[in-house]
């Protein structure tokens, strides 16, 4: 701040010999120079003209501190006293805007026996538009959940439906929580290796698999496009599954059942999903198949022909009714139960995902939490992120009380897989723990890449950088 103040003006006899000289210099605005006396260290007003030897001798001295109107027009004027202002408080810098991001579950049943040309574009596309999940593509269909901002994801989806075989996608969308937001966006533009564990995906990363099957029931001749069960609304599956007639089948695996199933539900306690055509020869008896009959499909032009065995009153249930977590399996199973002679099979259409989406808690038959195949691990009624964490040595859900127990050791072992490892499992998983706080993934920041070699490297060296990543990436 500079603070200037005014010394008396010059007398008005000599502001009028001043005007006969310059009429501006009479002016009392007229601009003046600033010297400073050194014995007050106060400000003094001197009359500046541009030709000061044009004034008279009389006058060619300031009345003010004796110096000569050329001496005093030519001294420098001081520096501006400065009086430091108070400290300025910081201001925290704004929230970045970011778009909000959604995930996205989808399916579709097809006859798709050219799904392979379909992977490299689409894992391109996703990549392009940083679109991070995991797809699969069958000859029986596809398969995926995608996760990004809602514009990204929509082009995805566009993409994958204008092949009219797969137009109509079997979709779910689920929130993503503020804190995975921040996550996502924040690795995204500081860190390419990956998105943290506790991401809903890694930002960087999609996988298109080919593989036989879109759900692994192992029995690729059980087709949903030729044959499925009726499908059941959300708003109508508290009816039915509250009929004493009805029999109400979880087809998840029991890690999945464990945290959370509907009220009265069948828990096949299965492992995997190719393990319930098993379950249910045993659980209803079933004998082999005596006889064929010819089906004619209304949705085939080939007139093919399944097997279908027939069953007594007895051993048949009158109405099976079953879910799972987004509708797929329980589609192919209800197929699989028509193949057995199953007359009425229901199944609730978008599966518990769906259910819990649309039906207010205060009427839901649904109790505990839905397993998800992603890292928000569970979810809640309204799809709110669950309570439950994932088990890196087995993949499976984990409450606050598990991770109490002594079994517990995050990333190798947890009490629901710690007696069924081995000691060098334990060891090997603990070793990818310690790869991945290091660098952020399993195998280190090299996995999957050659280390730049100069050209006149020798033939050693290279084969030493081959062995290096070869044993980084088998840990």
């Amino acid at each position: 701040m500079l603070l200037r103040w005014r010394a008396p003006f010059p007398p008005l006899p000599l502001l009028g010999l001043l005007s006969s000289l310059n009429p501006k210099l009479g002016s009392h605005n007229y601009y003046t120079c600033q010297t400073s006396a050194p014995s007050s260290g106060s400000f003094h007003r001197h009359l500046r003209s541009s030709s000061p030897d044009k004034f008279p001798p009389a006058l060619r001295s300031c009345c003010h501190c004796r110096m000569t109107i050329s001496k005093c027009l030519s001294a420098a004027a001081p520096d501006p006293v400065s009086v430091p202002s108070p400290p300025e408080q910081e201001v925290p810098d704004p929230e970045p805007d970011f778009p909000a991001l959604v995930v996205v579950s989808f399916y579709k049943f097809a006859d798709f026996p050219d799904h392979a040309d379909l992977r490299a574009p689409l894992k391109n596309l996703c990549e392009e538009l940083r679109v991070s999940g995991g797809i699969i593509l069958a000859p029986e269909g596809i398969n995926g959940s995608i996760c990004g901002t809602r514009e990204s994801v929509e082009k995805v989806l566009g993409f994958i439906q204008s092949d009219d075989r797969l137009n109509g996608l079997r979709q779910i969308e689920s929130p993503v929580s503020p804190e995975e937001e921040a996550l996502h966006h924040g690795h995204s533009s500081s860190s390419p290796l990956a998105a943290g564990e506790d991401a809903p995906f890694r930002w960087d990363h999609v996988r298109v698999k080919l593989k036989k099957e879109i759900v692994s029931l192992g029995m690729p001749s059980v087709s949903p496009i030729e044959r499925v069960g009726t499908y059941v609304s959300p708003r109508d599956w508290n009816a039915l599954i509250s009929d004493p007639d009805t029999v109400v089948i979880d087809v998840r695996n029991i890690y999945e059942t464990r945290i959370g199933k509907f009220k009265g539900a069948v828990d096949p306690c299965t492992a995997a999903f190719r393990e319930f055509p098993s379950w249910v020869d045993n659980q209803f008896q079933l004998p082999e198949p005596s006889r064929e009959l010819s089906t004619e499909d209304d949705k085939s032009s080939n007139d093919k022909k399944d097997p279908v065995v027939e069953l007594s009153n007895e051993r048949m249930p009158q109405r099976v009714a079953m879910y799972c977590t987004g509708g797929i399996r329980c589609e192919k199973a209800s197929s699989f139960l028509l193949t057995k002679g199953f007359k009425e099979v229901y199944h609730l259409k978008g599966g518990i995902l769906k259910y819990l989406e649309e039906i207010p808690e205060t009427e839901s038959m649904w109790e505990g939490e839905c397993f998800v195949f992603d890292k928000r691990v569970s979810v809640e009624h309204g799809l709110a992120p669950g309570t439950f964490k994932l088990c890196y040595g087995c993949k499976q859900p984990v409450s606050d009380e598990d991770m109490e127990a002594p079994e517990w050791e995050y990333g190798v072992t947890c009490p629901y897989c710690y007696s069924s490892k081995s000691q060098e499992e334990k060891e090997r998983a603990r070793a990818r723990q310690r790869q991945f706080e290091t660098w952020g993934i399993i195998g280190g920041p090299d996995k999957g890449r050659r280390p730049a070699v100069k050209p006149d490297a020798t033939a050693e060296t290279i084969i030493s950088a081959g062995t290096n990543i070869h044993q980084s990436s088998s840990v």
